[in-house]
C-alpha cells in the first residue's frame, strides 16, 4: 500500500465514524504520572531493625571490661602455583604469638613450617597421641572429632580456611591430643613440628621470653570469656571473710568515628521553576539521592572493612557451614553463640532461597512471623531477613548473619547524631552549596552513621555457605 492509499484509508475510515476518536481526544487531556521509580530501593531491614544510639560528639567510645585472653585470629596465606606459604605477620594470629614483632624470626618460623596435601578422610593428628605440631589450615575442612560418654564418636567442631589448632605446642613439648582431627574435603595445611619450633627457639631472641609473657599473662583469674574476674562468696554459713575485688577496664576502649556517605546533587534552575507542577523536581532528585545514599550506606555497614559487621565478627564466632549449603543444624549453630535474646537472622535473598530447599528437603517448614505488619521467614521463632548487600562470591557462597541489637542487651547498635545543620532526615542533611554560573543549583546531601558491636557473642557469622547447589 502506498502513501496516498494510506491517507486515502485513513480519510475513509474518519468519514465512516460516528464520535471522536481516542487519539485526538488525548490532545485535550492530561496524563496521570507516577513519581520516578527506583530498581535498587530495598527493604533496608538492617537500618530498620538495629536502634540508633545518639552520638553528640560524633565519636563512640565502646568501653568494656579487661579481657586478658583474645581469640586467635586467622591466619593468612601466599601462594605460588601448589607452593603455599604462611605469609610471616599473621603468625601473630596465634595466641601466644600475639603481640609479637620481630620480623626476622617470624620469618624464619614461617619458613619451617611443613605443606602437607590432604585427602578427604585423612586423619591429621589422632587422639591420645602426643600433641608435637601446629597445624595451620589453608584450604579445605578439617572436622574435629572426640568420644562421646558411650564411646561413640562425637563431633566437636569445623574448621576451615585460616583456621588453626596446636598452639599450644609452642609452650608445652608435653601432653596428647583430646582430639582427632579428619579432613572432611580434600585440602592443604602447614604443619610446624616441635623439633623444628626447638631448633629455631635456640637463637629466637625474644621469641620464649614473649611466650613465657603470653602465658604467665593467660594464667591470671578469669570468666569464661576471658574478662578479669571479680572475687565473689557465695552459699557460705556463719561469719567467712569476705573477698575484696574490682572490675578492671580495658585500658584503649575502641573509639567509633561517624562515617559520611556523601554526594553533590545539581538542579538547573530552568527545571525547577518551570517544570515544577504537578511534582516538585528538587524533591524528586533528593528523594532518588537519598535512597541511593542509604542503600550505600547499608552496604557499608554490612561490608566496610573498618566497621563492616562482616569484618568485625570475632573469629570464634566465624562458623563453617557442615556440608556447604545453609542446613537448620548450621543456623542451629548460629543461635548457639548468639543465644541471649537472639533478634534477627540478616542474609542474602539467594542464601535464604537455599535454605529453604534444605528445609523442604528434611520435611521441614520454618514459620513465619509478623514484623511491622510483613510476614517474614523465621527460623526458632527468629526472624530471617533479607538483605542483597552481603555479597555471592563467584564460587557462589555468601554469608549468613545473626546478631543481638540494642545498647541494654549489649548487642549490635547503630550510631548516628541527629540534630544535624539543614537536618533533612534523621542523621541526614541537604544543605544548598549556591547557583554556579550555569544557572546551575548544587545542594550536599550528607548522611553520617556508624555500627558498633557491644560485646563478641552479639554477632556470629555462618561463612562459605553454597547457595547454588540444587542436589
Amino acid at each position: 500500500m502506498t502513501v496516498t492509499d494510506s491517507a486515502a484509508s485513513a480519510l475513509e475510515n474518519a468519514l465512516q465514524r460516528t464520535s471522536l476518536d481516542t487519539s485526538a481526544a488525548r490532545n485535550l487531556s492530561t496524563t496521570t504520572k507516577s513519581t520516578p521509580q527506583m530498581q535498587g530501593i530495598t527493604s533496608r531491614w538492617l537500618l530498620r531493625m538495629l536502634p540508633w544510639v545518639q552520638v553528640d560528639g560524633g565519636v563512640y567510645r565502646l568501653n568494656r571490661r579487661l579481657t586478658f585472653t583474645l581469640d586467635d585470629g586467622r591466619v593468612q596465606f601466599e601462594s605460588t602455583g601448589a607452593e603455599v606459604r604462611v605469609i610471616p605477620r599473621e603468625l601473630t594470629e596465634l595466641s601466644l604469638l600475639k603481640g609479637f614483632d620481630e620480623e626476622d624470626v617470624l620469618r624464619a618460623l614461617a619458613d619451617r613450617f611443613a605443606q602437607r596435601d590432604v585427602q578427604a578422610g585423612e586423619v591429621l593428628v589422632q587422639a591420645g597421641t602426643p600433641a608435637d605440631q601446629v597445624v595451620l589450615i589453608a584450604h579445605g575442612k578439617v572436622g574435629k572429632f572426640g568420644t562421646g560418654k558411650y564411646g561413640d564418636e562425637v563431633r566437636l567442631g569445623v574448621l576451615a580456611d585460616g583456621d588453626h589448632f596446636g598452639g599450644h605446642v609452642l609452650a608445652d613439648s608435653g601432653g596428647q591430643w583430646d582430639f582427632t582431627a579428619r579432613a572432611l574435603t580434600a585440602g592443604t595445611v602447614l604443619t610446624l613440628s616441635r623439633q623444628a619450633f626447638d631448633e629455631l627457639d635456640g637463637n629466637a631472641g625474644g621469641l620464649r621470653a614473649h611466650i613465657q609473657h603470653r602465658l604467665t599473662t593467660a594464667d591470671r583469674p578469669q570468666n569464661d570469656e576471658g574478662e578479669a574476674a571479680v572475687d565473689l562468696a557465695a552459699g557460705l554459713v556463719g561469719e567467712y571473710q569476705l573477698p575484696q575485688t574490682f572490675v578492671d577496664y580495658e585500658r584503649t576502649p575502641r573509639e567509633y568515628e561517624l562515617d559520611v556517605a556523601q554526594t553533590v546533587l545539581r538542579v538547573h534552575t530552568r527545571v525547577a521553576d518551570l517544570y515544577n507542577k504537578p511534582m516538585n523536581q528538587t524533591e524528586q532528585q533528593l528523594r532518588l539521592a537519598i535512597e541511593e545514599l542509604r542503600e550505600r550506606q547499608e552496604h557499608e555497614m554490612i561490608n566496610d572493612r573498618r566497621i563492616g559487621l562482616l569484618h568485625n565478627a570475632d573469629f570464634a564466632n566465624r562458623l563453617p557451614s557442615r556440608s556447604g549449603a545453609p542446613t537448620p543444624d548450621d543456623f542451629d549453630e548460629l543461635l548457639s553463640v548468639v543465644w541471649k535474646n537472639p533478634g534477627f537472622f540478616l542474609a542474602h535473598p539467594r542464601t535464604i532461597a537455599a535454605f529453604a530447599r534444605e528445609c523442604s528437603r528434611r520435611g521441614l517448614y520454618p514459620s513465619t512471623v509478623d514484623l511491622g505488619g510483613h510476614q517474614v521467614p523465621a527460623w526458632r521463632g527468629v526472624p530471617v531477613l533479607p538483605s542483597n548487600k552481603i555479597p555471592i562470591s563467584r564460587a557462589r557462597t555468601s554469608s549468613v548473619l545473626l546478631m543481638r541489637t540494642g545498647e541494654n542487651d549489649q548487642g549490635v547498635i547503630g550510631l548516628h547524631q541527629t540534630g544535624l545543620p539543614d537536618e533533612y532526615q534523621p542523621g541526614l542533611n541537604v544543605r544548598f552549596m549556591g547557583i554556579d554560573d550555569k544557572a546551575v543549583a548544587s545542594y550536599l546531601v550528607s548522611a553520617y552513621y556508624s555500627v558498633a558491636v557491644m560485646v563478641p557473642d552479639a554477632l556470629a557469622v555462618l561463612e562459605d555457605v553454597e547457595v547454588g547447589r540444587e542436589d
